[in-house]
């Protein structure tokens, strides 16, 4: 037990999660004196965490780390009193608008309202390289860096409409792109395979297997070594930059069978909102975002959040009086 919270009090709120999205919503609600408790998880920071300069987010015009921002944000957020635990949470048991319970192993959490902001990871090819050059030439999203590679030739891995998506976004910076995949048939929508093709600078590569990132002498990605599906032939491309887009993963585990997600394990929200299909449970972030995946659109929806839970505690509060800890001990109610 960590002295930084009571496990006989019921919490106004409990946010799981330590991305811009968990960040955001501590934020807001600490400044609404609802004294979060956040479970930020051991990595906490979430993918920005792995990220080097950060460019495109507003109010950096000299651009920053992904780390040292997700610093800021979490200082921003304890500044209004928010408690952080760096923690991963074992379990749930969440009720349609009754106490919320969160459990670090056997040690139990409750709250009024929970603010799940558990996030996404990109899928990964594991093949050698890939996590060693992260930050050094390769990446998993376009729109973060691909303006990082202008003038070089770029390699984006997929087939889908993310891929798409990166490519012709990459192509305005790029000298050369080449799309590698493994199938010759594209997954991607024909509306964004074709505007892809269409790019005077955008090649397609099939049915190809990435099997390497190769680092030059200065230490960053200087070419990809791929395999021919069929025909198991090797050939080396070089590459200032290389862009894993075969999806993401959102990590919606913990609530699986409990709140409402969709076919890909994205937790569904209503329209306009960050409400759940469970009272008093909110989504923010990459867990429900299937488009942008961006940090400035992960905070905007911690905010939202924020705001969600504390109209849901001013209108419709559950009803925690009666409720007692194990052994007969009153539960402590937050203020």
């Amino acid at each position: 037990m960590t002295d930084m919270t009571d496990s006989k009090k019921v919490e106004n709120v409990i946010i799981i999660g330590g991305g811009p999205a968990g960040y955001t919503a501590a934020l807001y609600t600490a400044r609404a004196n609802l004294e979060p408790l956040v479970f930020e998880g051991f990595q906490w920071g979430g993918q920005l965490q792995n990220t080097t300069d950060v460019e495109n987010y507003p109010g950096y015009p000299e651009g920053i780390m992904g780390p040292e921002m997700m610093s800021q944000f979490r200082a921003q957020a304890e500044r209004f009193g928010t408690r952080f635990v760096t923690d991963d949470v074992d379990r749930v048991e969440l009720s349609d608008g009754g106490v919320q319970k969160v459990f670090l192993g056997d040690e139990e959490h409750r709250a009024k309202t929970v603010i799940l902001a558990t996030g996404a990871e990109p899928k990964r090819l594991g093949i050698p390289g890939e996590m060693e050059l992260g930050g050094r030439g390769v990446s998993t999203c376009g729109v973060c860096d691909g303006a990082f590679f202008k003038d070089q030739p770029v390699i984006v891995i997929g087939g889908g409409d993310s891929a798409m998506e990166d490519s012709i976004f990459i192509s305005k910076y790029a000298s050369q792109l080449t799309v590698v995949n493994r199938r010759d048939e594209f997954r991607a929508s024909k509306i964004m395979f074709e505007r892809a093709r269409e790019k005077d600078n955008i090649e397609l590569k099939t049915p190809y297997i990435p099997e390497e990132f190769v680092a030059g002498e200065n230490g960053k990605l200087e070419k990809i070594r791929l395999r021919h599906a069929e025909t198991g032939e090797t050939e080396e491309i070089e590459a200032g930059g290389a862009f894993v887009a075969i999806g993401h993963t959102p990590r919606s585990e913990v609530v699986k069978g409990i709140v409402e997600t969709d076919e890909d394990g994205y937790i569904v929200t209503e329209p306009g909102s960050t409400r759940t299909n469970l009272g008093g449970v909110f989504a923010v972030g990459d867990v429900v975002d299937h488009t942008y995946r961006q940090a400035v659109t992960a905070a905007g929806t911690g905010c939202m959040g924020a705001l969600d839970a504390e109209r849901f505690l001013r209108d419709s509060p559950p009803p925690v009086e009666a409720h007692w800890m194990p052994g007969g001990e009153p539960v402590e109610l937050a203020p």
